[in-house]
């Protein structure tokens, strides 16, 4: 039997992890049941920190742990996916192409920033979706060091006024002084079609990250949108002309590509409509979790949002409920009805909300502190020890607040 994992994703790290513990509490032997993990490289990206400087360093090796708790790592690109013959298309680095059977395959195949046809900005756009969109924007603000002071060169506009473009912009300021000299002057310009910036932070929260803003000197544009780039600057739908020199879409992400290949019902945003169990009704053996899966937390009507913090636990579940059929024990109900945020404001501290209301519960420095020790230790993987691996991944603790 095996259970076929696609993505090392905090959702895929967690399915294979929990997979891997529920198979060790039934004492079935990995020749028994192979539990096996596809992805480019054996590595979690950090990915909610890559509005960070220094890009390159984050992310944090996936080798040890997944041999410690006998995963098999299979190193490519999944390309196809098969539900009627149950097999996985994958491309390896050169090129070759093979395939894998699967009894159970869980699809946590994450997201993918959301790039409209907006003219120019597939040339003169920047973000911080995939760690290679952010290694190459930390290269393009360094280059500015080397270019003249004027034509926009200190401007930085950031596109989306949600979670994303909040915490980009708000490091932006210290991230160009650094760069630029501590007498630089930097400009930043949060452009946003909605009516408020942070739209979904509510009522407690949003008076607070405005304040931020203004300590920071970053400028709101709302209630228009880009409507086009080249490499000079940005033209905006009420007209406005801003020059600059560094544009940084963060507007809207959209399920990977590959959900699209499985036959059954998907959200707008691409995806993968499940049951409580993480199950895609209509399609036999096949799990999806993560930014993949449109999943229930509650009996309430809330919905998984596309973060790290649900994909962590959707994917604990995945994973054991996966392995759980192939075993023949029950499976267990995905639900996370705990909820916190928490939002980077760079040098004006932070935000830290819980529940799906957002109630503001710490702010500044102290909330800066719970932001620092969510984004450097708890996300990150367990140690590569079979069982503190193994004891991390119980799905009903998993992302406890």
């Amino acid at each position: 039997m095996r259970v076929v994992i696609i993505g090392a994703g905090f959702a895929g790290m967690y399915a294979a992890l929990s997979a891997a513990r529920l198979r060790d509490i039934r004492g079935a032997t990995p020749k028994e049941l192979e539990i096996a993990l596809i992805a480019p490289e054996p590595t979690l990206v950090v990915r909610p920190r890559l509005y960070e400087a220094k890009p390159e360093t984050l992310t944090a090796p996936l080798t040890d742990v997944l041999k410690a708790i006998d995963v098999v790592y299979v190193q490519g690109s999944a390309k196809t996916i098969d539900t009627k013959s149950r097999a996985v298309g994958i491309v390896t680095a050169d090129g070759t192409r093979k395939q894998l059977s699967y009894d159970r395959l869980v699809v946590a195949t994450g997201s993918r920033l959301f790039r409209p046809n907006i003219p120019g900005l597939s040339e003169h756009g920047f973000s911080v979706d995939q760690l290679d969109d952010a290694v190459a924007l930390d290269k393009h603000l360094h280059s500015l060091a080397n270019r003249p002071a004027m034509n926009g060169r200190d401007t930085v506009v950031v596109a989306g006024g949600g979670f994303t473009g909040i915490e980009a912009a708000t490091e932006m300021p210290a991230r160009l002084r650094a760069i630029l000299g501590k007498d630089a002057r930097p400009r930043v310009v949060i452009v946003d079609r909605n009516k408020a910036i942070a739209p979904d932070m509510g009522s407690d929260s949003r008076p607070v990250i405005e304040d931020a803003l203004k300590k920071l000197g970053i400028e709101t544009r709302i209630g228009a949108g880009v409507a086009s780039l080249d490499q000079s600057g940005v033209t905006l739908s009420d007209g406005e002309r801003i020059e600059a020199e560094t544009v940084i879409w963060a507007a809207g992400i959209r399920a990977a590509p590959l959900t699209a290949q499985i036959p059954a019902e998907r959200d707008n945003l691409g995806r993968l409509l499940v049951d409580r169990g993480l199950r895609v009704p209509g399609v036999a053996g096949v799990f999806a979790t993560g930014d993949a899966a449109r999943a229930a937390c509650d009996d309430a009507g809330n919905y998984a949002l596309m973060s790290c913090q649900h994909a962590t636990r959707m994917g604990a579940f995945a994973g054991n409920n996966a392995t759980a059929e192939l075993l023949g024990v029950p499976t267990r109900p995905y639900h996370q009805e705990a909820y916190a945020t928490c939002l980077d404001l760079g040098e004006a501290g932070a935000i830290f909300t819980l529940g799906w209301a957002r109630k503001l519960k710490l702010v500044g420095d102290e909330a800066k502190k719970t932001k620092q020790q969510i984004n450097t230790v708890w996300i990150y993987p367990p140690r590569p020890e079979r069982a503190a691996a193994l004891a991390s991944a119980d799905p009903e603790h998993v992302g406890e607040l």
